[in-house]
């Protein structure tokens, strides 16, 4: 009944709001329309001015139970919506949400007229736009490898003159080798073959380039050539849907060269990428090697596929280590390190822990599984519900708010929740009967024996010859293959209880295993110290040298040939990759972290939360864990650069006022005179917006400003109007200002709550934690850094008028087979000096933990002033590290 509730608060809100426009924007409660706002780069591509999310959620309906809702959303549909828009789109997430939400419709649409109450008008509509679609989609397969365009307009295809796309040449694995349930789909409810044939095409090609030896593919390859263009591999971003649609064409289509394909594969994750609890990354050529430290969200789909898999043990272990993470940040952030910190702090509402919540619960019938769902529900409503719907998290950490709701939200998120909960009689039809697509869709199984265009031909053994005897060639039997013991799936997450407050455990390194000398871990970059001789010897012997600079600094160099083995020239380079983050996260840590600007009165009553930047004087908001909250007042002049005008009006009130024309900390003198309790800056730069910009640090005029006791806060411009508008409609506007957005329990302590918001989960706890820092950790890397004089620690000059800045250093390492590899210089964290309309600096910090692309060109051009004193030219970054940086930047592109 709670997830009803909330999918109609979600619902109703897209249709008043939104509709037609394909998404709602649920901070400002209107829609979010192609080209009308600003761009989101590669995440606007899954609009098409096409209505995205009320066809994404036709089939939510059904299995919510809302039939009349769903006849009424097919003749919106049918009436409204224009595929045939001059709009270039991602051909993987068309393909996903609107083709599979259009066959997902037309699916439960002919089963609810054969039922013979709801539908009885239906005539296939559906499935003539589904096809219409299809066709629109061809023109991206026109390549000589059959790997499609990753982008293709919707009304002239690719490469037309007015297309404006067609230049691509790489695309995802996962954007390749995710269409064939869909295209296969409509190929066997159409008659129409061709759907399928282009979709294996791609599939077969993918397979064909495979990396041989370790049977992995990578997550990016060029389309034209099939070199792999990034060569790292893992089952999260980029490749994730490529190893579902295999086996679940396999169980759609049955055709047994999916599941060998499948299979294959899946022997090589569980061999190299699986490191129970956690599923790593790994280069393709070297699979032994990790490929970096840290693990996205989107991996959370894999235990829910290893249960269709039937391998149960390391679903449990994985999905426990991912509701750790959930217990500990509130959400799933988009990506986290191997000792479960925060590495990016969004979470755009992803469904795929809730969906391997719900395939473990159906596995198992453990009521373990039935908590865990009601503690996504909880957090749902307590940190993501707000007046108009639900707002993605731009920040675990401080919990402030994203203008987002992204359609899968409605299309999966409610569908697994009410799933998991529904018992038979709740359901008006066999969900058995259905098969999931990656977006939830859902699509008949009988399709297996219908208009059967494609030759079964196995393709297969053309390819490799495989082992029979690693397979196991029957779907698995849920009857036989789960114990009823309920005891058996706790006993495998027992062990795992604590491994996100603990360091990560790990096994037997490979060179002790073959000595059988037992387990005894690796040296770890946050535990070597230079003054140690033990850790000087172990250095020497991964081939890894210590140099010591004139200037107090350390610089480490790997030469791989010097190693005593190829195992340990491989624990060199990871102790090298270990060493460039940890110096980059000690960087990080010296900057202070967002805050949060939360709206407590009507009609919000704490639903809004805005990112804000901190400023480096006034009163410090960690150290005050109950905030400053007070009505919000605009000043006269509204710049603060002089003595306020109207002091009656901000006395006891929070000031808002402008950015620009003198110095921070003078503008927080006037109001503090004035009497206020705390300042609000709002950026003058029009359209600014924290979704695009990095975050922004106040600094102080470069004076005494101890005589600043109240706290400041900077709000870009797009987050500042906010404020402004509900002041215009509500008047009277009460916000709280703290270092991270409070739970509305403790918002509303001893005060009357009006019932509407008072959840029936909602818990009187304090959620004043201290942000996400494993502070073993951070003692561990001080200490080591002491003891090797800060590796790679410099200063520059500050620019004429700013402020003085300092620059963080990682550094770059070459492939193992190269010669050397040494610690090098990047500008990740830096103050820039800005300047106002009248010339007087704001020095401007970027954020340490959450760096947009944007953000590149400004540190580009900074890092010129000192690029020549470094020890290292940009030159000496190679291929392995040059891998890792792409990473960063694929995955800013949100959702591959």
């Amino acid at each position: 009944n709670q997830v009803l509730e909330m999918f109609d608060h979600a619902y109703s809100n897209y249709m008043e709001h939104a509709y037609p426009a394909d998404e709602l924007m649920p901070l400002t409660c209107r829609g979010r329309v192609r080209g009308q706002e600003p761009s989101r780069g590669d995440v606007d591509d899954a609009l098409g001015k096409f209505s995205l999310t009320l066809i994404d959620t036709l089939d939510t309906l059904v299995v919510l139970n809302k039939t009349k809702e769903f006849e009424e959303a097919v003749k919106k549909v049918i009436k409204d919506v224009n595929l045939d828009n001059d709009i270039v789109v991602s051909v993987f997430e068309t393909n996903i949400r609107v083709l599979g939400g259009l066959l997902g419709g037309h699916s439960v649409a002919i089963m609810l007229k054969e039922k013979g109450e709801y539908m009885q008008w239906y005539n296939g509509e559906l499935l003539h736009m589904a096809k219409e679609l299809g066709y629109k989609l061809l023109p991206a397969f026109n390549t000589t490898s059959g790997l499609p365009y990753p982008r293709v307009n919707l009304k002239f295809g690719v490469r037309h003159p007015e297309a404006r796309t067609g230049t691509e040449t790489d695309t995802c694995t996962a954007c390749a080798g995710t269409l064939i349930l869909e295209f296969a789909a409509l190929s066997r409810f159409t008659g129409t073959s061709i759907f399928e044939e282009y979709a294996r095409k791609a599939l077969d090609f993918i397979w064909e380039k495979r990396q041989r030896s370790s049977n992995l593919v990578g997550v990016t390859i060029n389309i034209h050539t099939g070199d792999w263009v990034r060569k790292d591999s893992g089952v999260g971003a980029g490749i994730d849907s490529y190893y579902e649609y295999l086996l679940k064409a396999y169980v759609l289509l049955g055709d047994d060269s999916f599941l060998e394909r499948f299979n294959t594969h899946y022997d090589a994750i569980m061999r190299y990428i699986s490191q129970p609890p956690l599923l790593l990354d790994v280069h393709i050529h070297k699979p032994m090697l990790n490929a970096r430290t840290w693990m996205d969200s989107l991996l959370a789909f894999f235990p829910g596929l290893q249960v269709l898999k039937g391998d149960i043990r390391p679903a449990i272990e994985t999905h426990e280590m991912l509701y750790q993470v959930i217990k500990k940040h509130n959400f799933l952030p988009e990506a986290f390190t191997t000792d479960f910190r925060v590495h990016w702090a969004q979470h755009p509402l992803r469904p795929e822990f809730a969906e391997s919540t719900y395939f473990l619960y159906k596995a198992t019938g453990d009521p373990y599984y039935l908590e865990v769902g009601k503690t996504l529900i909880e957090n749902l409503n307590k940190y993501a519900r707000v007046p108009c719907g639900f707002a993605a998290m731009k920040d675990v950490r401080t919990g402030s708010h994203e203008d987002r709701m992204d359609s899968f939200f409605l299309a999966e998120m409610f569908k697994y929740l009410y799933l998991l909960f529904a018992d038979k009689e709740d359901m008006i039809f066999d969900i058995e009967d259905y098969i999931f697509t990656t977006e939830a869709h859902l699509l008949p199984l009988w399709l297996s024996t219908t208009n059967q265009t494609i030759s079964r031909k196995n393709t297969t053994t053309e390819y490799t010859e495989l082992d029979d005897s690693n397979f196991d060639w029957t779907c698995p039997n849920t009857q036989i293959l789960f114990p009823n013991d309920p005891m058996f799936a706790q006993s495998i997450r027992e062990p795992l209880k604590n491994v996100v407050d603990k360091s990560c455990p790990r096994g037997i390194s490979r060179a002790e295993e073959s000595l059988g000398s037992g387990p005894k871990p690796p040296l770890r970059a946050r535990d070597f110290m230079a003054s140690n001789p033990e850790h000087l010897e172990i250095l020497k012997k991964m081939g890894v040298s210590l140099i010591h600079l004139k200037d107090g600094r350390v610089q480490l160099v790997q030469h791989a040939v010097q190693a005593a083995s190829s195992l340990d020239a491989e624990d060199g380079l990871r102790f090298m990759q270990e060493m460039i983050e940890l110096s980059s996260q000690q960087q990080k840590e010296q900057q202070l972290p967002p805050r949060a600007v939360q709206i407590v009165s009507h009609p919000f009553f704490g639903r809004v939360v805005l990112t804000a930047g901190p400023a480096q004087f006034g009163m410090d908001l960690s150290k005050h864990k109950e905030g400053t909250r007070g009505f919000v007042a605009t000043i006269k002049p509204y710049n603060g650069c002089s003595e306020i005008t109207n002091p009656e009006a901000v006395k006891g009130k929070i000031a808002l006022m402008q950015r620009g024309q003198c110095m921070f900390a003078e503008k927080a003198r006037n109001i503090q005179k004035a009497g206020a309790i705390g300042g609000i800056v709002i950026d003058d730069n029009e359209g600014s917006s924290s979704d695009t910009a990095p975050l922004f640090q106040m600094a102080g005029d470069g004076k005494n400003t101890d005589d600043i006791t109240i706290p400041m806060l900077f709000l870009f411009n797009k987050e500042g109007n906010i404020i402004l508008d509900a002041i215009r409609e509500y008047e009277a506007v009460e916000v709280l200002l703290s270092d991270k957005a409070k739970d509305r329990a403790t918002i509303f302590k001893g005060k009357m709550i009006p019932n509407y918001i008072i959840d029936s989960n909602l818990e009187m706890e304090n959620m004043d934690q201290k942000l996400p820092e494993n502070d073993s950790h951070k003692q561990n890397s001080e200490e080591a850094t002491a003891e090797s004089q800060d590796v790679g620690a410099v200063s520059e000059e500050p620019e004429k008028g700013g402020e003085s800045s300092d620059v963080a250093d990682s550094g770059s390492l070459s492939p193992a087979d190269a010669d050397s590899a040494s610690v090098s210089i990047s500008n990740q964290d830096s103050c820039v000096p800005g300047t106002d309309e009248a010339g007087a600096p704001e020095p401007a910090c970027t954020s340490g933990d959450n760096q947009p692309q944007e953000q590149k060109t400004e540190t580009e051009s900074n890092s010129k002033v000192n690029w020549d004193n470094k020890v290292q030219p940009m030159e000496s970054i190679l291929a392995d590290w040059n891998e890792d940086i792409e990473a960063f930047e694929m995955m800013e592109k949100d959702e591959l």
